[in-house]
């Protein structure tokens, strides 16, 4: 009886994971109001919580919990003034249309990214309404408090309304304006799929293929745009290697330990065709390069036979254009395998202080003591590391090396 509420939990967890941010964008555009449209999606969840356990998932999950939420806002409305005019919104429009939600989403996430927010202020609103993630979850993807993410996104919430920032797809003039910091949202949301900061599993795959079906529907959007087409590309690179990253007790199997015969060739290749046409546009940015490393990586039919001089020519350029720590750490991890570990190890110290609180920083720079027959220092390092991360995946591979 345990094991099989366990599993309904689970069950119900997922479900609010996919549901939660079409839900509030779908209330946002009805009610133009981003408070209210959370807080009736708490209810519907609340209200899901009471009855799913017993009753059952129902078969239309997302239908179910509109419906729960109409329900929760009658209730609240009955007693505000202006009851009957929203009232009519909700009753006039259709609770799961699905060419409305592909609307409707797109619409949030530019409404989330206007110009008159500051850039921090974008990713954190647009990850909480738009995806569903908690605030905790956005906080590490930003190496950051909760409480700062959390008045990011109050303060962000008030401006749209202080400003009456429209809740539209902007016009074609001032799409590419907040272009940067969309595709920056997807990156974070895919990256947050890929390898989860937080939960019971190391990967939540429903969060990669939401982020990878946003891209998609950017690039139809927007179907010139190179970065739009580089950053498709490498979410598609990555989840052609979705078969092998994990074994089959669930844990994480590095690159270069992965089975090549279980990738994706076919989408591989199709990904392929996206990095040459962005990259044909001679507009290179930063989410093209890291697709052109990735497809390198991909289309090497070893780990021996990858094409390090290659990937190391790109990370270069990769570098200008985005000299943040974390690029320049996986430039170094890079350049180990052209100049050695000890090479490597001299460029990662020096991003000490900027990354002292990222656990693969430590991790590298474990694997770089460890080749350099340094095991002492290499165990500190992975005990860092493991102190730093809450990914069940991740942290079994670094207690197996602690331990």
């Amino acid at each position: 009886m345990e094991t099989s509420r366990s599993a309904t939990d689970a069950a119900i967890a997922q479900v609010f994971r996919e549901e939660a941010g079409r839900l509030t964008a779908s209330l946002v555009r009805l009610l133009g109001d981003f408070d209210q449209a959370e807080d009736l999606v708490q209810d519907a969840l609340l209200a899901a919580l009471d009855h799913w356990p017993r009753e059952g998932i129902p078969a239309r999950p997302a239908a179910w919990l509109l419906t729960a939420a109409r329900h929760k806002a009658v209730d609240r409305w009955r007693r505000e003034a202006r009851y009957w005019q929203k009232l009519a919104l909700l009753e006039s429009s259709p609770l799961a249309d699905a060419g409305r939600e592909v609307d409707d989403r797109l619409r949030l996430i530019f409404t989330c990214c206007h110009p008159a927010l500051a850039r921090e202020a974008q990713l954190a609103l647009t990850l909480r309404a738009v995806v569903g993630l908690t605030t905790a979850e956005i906080a590490r993807a930003f190496l950051t408090s909760e409480a700062t993410i959390a008045q990011r996104i109050v303060r962000a919430k008030r401006k749209i309304v202080v400003a009456a920032i429209p809740y539209r797809v902007p016009a074609d003039a001032d799409l590419h304006a907040r272009l940067d910091d969309v595709l920056t949202v997807l990156y974070l949301l895919f990256n947050e799929g890929y390898l989860a900061t937080g939960g019971e599993t190391g990967v939540r795959r429903d969060l990669a293929a939401d982020a990878a079906w946003l891209a998609g529907l950017l690039v139809r959007l927007l179907p010139g745009e190179p970065e739009a087409l580089g950053l498709l590309a490498l979410m598609q690179l990555h989840q052609a290697r979705a078969a092998a990253r994990f074994d089959a007790a669930g844990n994480l199997v590095l690159l270069c330990d992965q089975d090549r015969g279980r990738w994706d060739q076919a989408a591989i290749k199709a990904a392929g065709r996206l990095v040459v046409a962005a990259l044909q546009q001679r507009r290179p940015g930063p989410y093209q390069i890291q697709a052109a490393i990735a497809a390198c990586h991909a289309e090497a039919p070893t780990w021996a036979a990858t094409d390090w001089p290659q990937i190391c020519l790109l990370y270069g350029q990769l570098v200008r254009l985005d000299p943040s720590p974390v690029v320049r750490l996986n430039c170094a991890i890079a350049w180990r395998y052209l100049a050695g570990p000890a090479a490597a190890l001299a460029v990662i110290d020096t991003l000490a202080a900027d990354l002292a609180r990222y656990h693969l920083y430590h991790a590298t720079r474990a694997d770089l003591l460890r080749a350099l027959d340094r095991p002492d220092e290499a165990r500190a390092a992975d005990v860092q590391a493991l102190a730093l991360t809450t990914n069940p995946a991740e942290r079994a591979l670094l207690a197996a090396r602690v331990f």
